[in-house]
């Protein structure tokens, strides 16, 4: 754990935000119905959805695709620990809320860069008495940093399950792929890998129009082939758990991701199109919709 960060007063960590520049956690936390943003990123997201009406489908049912992922590893596979990197904003069903609901004694470790998922880290260290969580200050391009830090919490000698969800399309090809090496070779035998990723494949003119709006803001957005995503499986020890790379609302669908409480009618007709989609259902995407690949696997 960062606990010399997480030690400081929440309104301290703020005051070193830039809250005139949008973050992605904070972009994708106005997308997920979340209160800890700013004006940018609400703007960020306004213009991302302006682009693309249908577009915080993809945000949605990415998070569904996690929590998905969770249940099958934690409950099906017996994987015991998560690293879960660009955690995040805490949202109603984290990483360690999941794991340890099917197995109480699960270890967690969070690791996010932005302040204001710092500031409010605490509310990922809620872990029951049998298991543990923890949270790193740190980058992805640091993944040396990372591991060190993690191996306080998580034992390298048993499977890890190491989530990279909606992660990597901020990294350029460059760092991407050796990044992805330096942490998959740290991982023992019988480990995972969760990953999901936004591409151009699926539908290609809504998601470039999202992309523009990203990278006017100075993002770095990344949109990968299915054969490029493949990629950070088949070249680094990891052999595809079926069915494969496939859009994330395919990926063993269970058809319970949790539905907003609905407001009254007239409530909902007053609010702007980004407010209102935190009580939009997501089970009405259709293939149209999804621009994001999902897949998980196994360390050979």
């Amino acid at each position: 754990m960062s606990g010399d960060a997480l030690s400081q007063d929440p309104s301290e960590l703020r005051r070193g935000i830039d809250s005139g520049k949008a973050h992605p956690a904070r972009v994708y936390d106005v997308f997920l119905g979340g209160k800890d943003h700013y004006e940018a990123d609400l703007a960020a997201a306004a213009a991302a959805l302006a682009a693309n009406p249908r577009g915080y489908l993809d945000v949605r049912h990415n998070r569904d695709f996690l929590r998905r992922a969770v249940n099958t590893l934690a409950g099906k596979d017996g994987i015991r620990q998560f690293l879960d990197i660009g955690a995040g904003l805490p949202t109603a069903e984290n990483v360690h809320q999941i794991a340890q609901r099917i197995t109480p004694a699960s270890r967690v470790v969070y690791v996010d860069n932005d302040p204001v998922v710092l500031a409010h880290a605490r509310a990922l260290l809620d872990s029951g008495p049998e298991g543990r969580t923890d949270y790193i200050d740190a980058d992805l391009n640091d993944p040396a940093l990372i591991l060190e830090q993690a191996a306080a919490a998580l034992d390298f000698d048993q499977p890890i399950a190491l989530c990279l969800v909606a992660v990597l399309h901020f990294v350029e090809d460059e760092q991407a792929y050796p990044i992805v090496r330096e942490l998959v070779e740290a991982l023992p035998t019988g480990s995972r890998v969760v990953l999901s990723h936004i591409t151009e494949d699926l539908n290609p003119e809504n998601v470039r129009a999202v992309q523009r709006t990203y990278t006017e803001r100075g993002f770095t957005f990344v949109l990968r082939t299915r054969a490029e995503i493949e990629r950070f499986f088949t070249e680094h020890a990891l052999g595809l758990d079926e069915p494969g790379v496939v859009p994330a609302h395919h990926w063993r669908p269970d058809h319970a991701a949790p539905a907003p409480e609905q407001p009254e009618a007239a409530y909902l007709e007053g609010l702007d199109p980004i407010e209102r989609i935190r009580y939009a259902d997501i089970d009405d995407a259709t293939d149209d919709d999804i621009n994001v690949y999902a897949a998980t696997g196994t360390k050979k």
